[in-house]
């Protein structure tokens, strides 16, 4: 069976039908702190609990994560749309400019926490692995966090929403 090569510009269209939540993945340590928005995360096992996150390589800073071998994935609620936005880079910000707009805390493997999400799954990484333009890392959940009930973040035809679980 030959493989078949999708158009990247009609994959990109495609995926805006693909809704997402958004999260921001955290890391800190020896390579140092950095977060960024993604919405390419997402559960693998319950036992163990396990993650997985991809980012893109286009940023030779999202090396850290790997470097650091923990991360952190927070899962944004509606109410945080513009922190969302500063990680994505919108702003132009630097890393502790996008750190100052919310309020953390230093989960088990030091990466940093979103007082304000969801659930916050604090990751020790396991597995990195590239794919195309992205790299892959799987993390075992060693610690979560979870935060108030509330709306989600989504991302769903190149704009942010809201989805209330009760909808």
């Amino acid at each position: 069976m030959q493989p078949v090569r999708t158009d990247p510009g009609a994959f990109r269209q495609a995926m805006t039908r693909f809704a997402a939540a958004v999260n921001v993945v955290t890391t800190d340590g020896a390579s140092g702190r950095r977060g960024v928005t993604v919405t390419s995360a997402c559960s693998v096992s319950d036992d163990p609990a396990t993650l997985l996150v991809c980012l893109n390589l286009s940023s030779a800073e999202n090396a850290w994560f790997e470097e650091n071998g923990a991360f952190a994935v927070n899962v944004l609620s509606a109410g945080d749309e513009a922190l969302a936005r500063a990680f994505a880079g919108e702003d132009k910000l630097t890393q502790a400019e996008r750190f100052a707009r919310g309020e953390w805390s230093t989960g088990a493997t030091g990466a940093p926490l979103l007082s304000s999400a969801l659930v916050s799954f604090d990751c020790r990484l396991i597995d990195a692995r590239v794919i195309a333009t992205h790299k892959v890392l799987i993390g075992e959940v060693a610690d979560l966090r979870i935060g108030e009930a509330g709306a989600g973040l989504i991302y769903l035809g190149r704009s942010f929403r809201s989805l209330d679980a009760g909808q």
